[in-house]
């Protein structure tokens, strides 16, 4: 059996806020579960390649936006699933952090992060 604190596990940041992995593939599960902050007023252009995720929003409130422009609204209650490695942009709302419950199939390996700086979708 695996418990885990939040304090137990160390916050990694994953390029507009903090990540917290509490399974990851060393785990052996199969899968990862998350506690993912994303910062007041970021915009993160994501495309997960090797992942399928689902997020459930527990905090705060933002967008996701296709790649061909579909805007849903995230908020407390809302989940959202990137069943075909979708291009897409994150938003968090300019006034709060925005908090998620983020689950990777297959697992992250635990140390992965973001890259904002190129001209593309950020990705791993």
């Amino acid at each position: 059996m695996i418990v885990r604190g939040k304090e137990e596990v160390e916050g990694v940041d994953w390029g507009n806020g903090l990540s917290y992995r509490f399974l990851v593939e060393r785990d052996r599960m199969g899968f990862t579960v998350a506690h993912t902050v994303v910062k007041a007023g970021s915009k993160s252009p994501l495309h997960y390649r090797r992942h399928l995720e689902a997020c459930y929003c527990i905090a705060g409130r933002g967008q996701v936006v296709t790649e061909e422009g579909s805007v849903h609204e995230i908020e407390p209650g809302v989940l959202y699933a990137l069943d075909k490695h979708d291009k897409h942009f994150l938003i968090a709302a300019p006034d709060q952090d925005m908090e998620l419950v983020s689950v990777f199939n297959p697992p992250l390996q635990g140390d992965e992060r973001h890259s904002f700086d190129a001209a593309e979708y950020s990705h791993y």
